[in-house]
């Protein structure tokens, strides 16, 4: 596996590449690789010739107050597993190489409608560093298809519809959650979970999945929602949002509405837990 932190190293071999004909997988990640990050490698592995990842911890995306500086960076391991799993070329650039001018005077990407709401209502500015970045990440690899988890089912509407909209010629494939045996969602900032926290994490998944079963039958969203949310915080966490919506505009669901998504987020200790569970209607 090739490690590189420059782009002028990296377009070089990527040019190569595309000159031999071959067809080039992305996996942008910020680091500190679990079982989730691995599967997008593996669907990538499936799906182009030749796989490229990225570790950066994107300071645009994160917003004042937040973890950048407490984010697990795990440099050492997360090469192993890349490397592992057959990654071609590592890609590990620092901030300064991504905003030369500094964050103040980079121009920026931002997706309307998708963004707003959920995740980019609790994290203002988020979406903007997450699409900004990844549009730049885009440009400098230049792959054919790029895959994202599905568990930041936010982020993953909000870049298909960046490339949607600015006519991008890359495939968005997104890649299934992988969950812990508890049902838990595999992320980054489980660590900062407690062995008590961590039993009573799973919590949100299993009321989520209450709340999709009460939903093929009874349409009262609100209400459902309502209950499922009190459920949750009498465990010891604190409901961010829990909603029950369209699954492509991410709109809050009508009666009408046959392919739905809950989209989750609560407070648990230090960690702040995301999930999701699709939900196709069959009354």
């Amino acid at each position: 596996m090739q490690i590189v932190s420059d782009i002028h190293t990296l377009r070089t071999q990527i040019k190569v590449w595309q000159q031999q004909g071959l067809t080039i997988g992305f996996v942008p990640t910020m680091g500190n690789l679990h079982d989730g990050h691995l599967s997008l490698v593996k669907e990538a592995k499936q799906r182009a010739d030749k796989v490229v990842a990225s570790i950066f911890v994107n300071p645009m995306q994160f917003g004042a107050g937040e973890d950048l500086d407490a984010y697990p960076r795990t440099m050492e391991a997360d090469q192993h597993k890349l490397s592992t799993e057959g990654t071609d070329l590592l890609f590990t650039p620092t901030p300064d190489i991504v905003y030369p001018k500094g964050l103040d005077k980079q121009s920026f990407v931002e997706v309307p409608q998708v963004s707003e709401g959920y995740c980019g209502e609790s994290r203002p500015g988020h979406f903007r560093g997450v699409a900004t970045v990844v549009c730049k990440l885009f440009n400098i690899v230049q792959p054919d298809i790029a895959c994202f988890g599905l568990k930041d089912y936010q982020q993953v509407q909000v870049i298909q519809t960046m490339v949607e909209d600015l006519n991008m010629p890359i495939e968005i494939v997104p890649v299934p959650t992988i969950r812990e045996e508890s049902g838990l969602a595999m992320s980054s900032r489980n660590g900062y979970l407690t062995n008590e926290e961590k039993a009573i994490a799973p919590a949100l998944y299993q009321n989520m999945q209450w709340l999709a079963a009460q939903i093929q039958h009874d349409d009262d969203f609100i209400g459902l929602t309502k209950q499922a949310a009190n459920k949750i915080n009498e465990t010891g966490m604190t409901v961010d949002y829990l909603h029950v919506v369209h699954a492509r505009t991410l709109q809050p669901a009508s009666e009408d509405d046959k392919n739905l998504v809950i989209l989750a987020a609560a407070q648990c200790g230090k960690a702040r837990l995301i999930d999701n569970l699709q939900v196709s209607i069959n009354r």
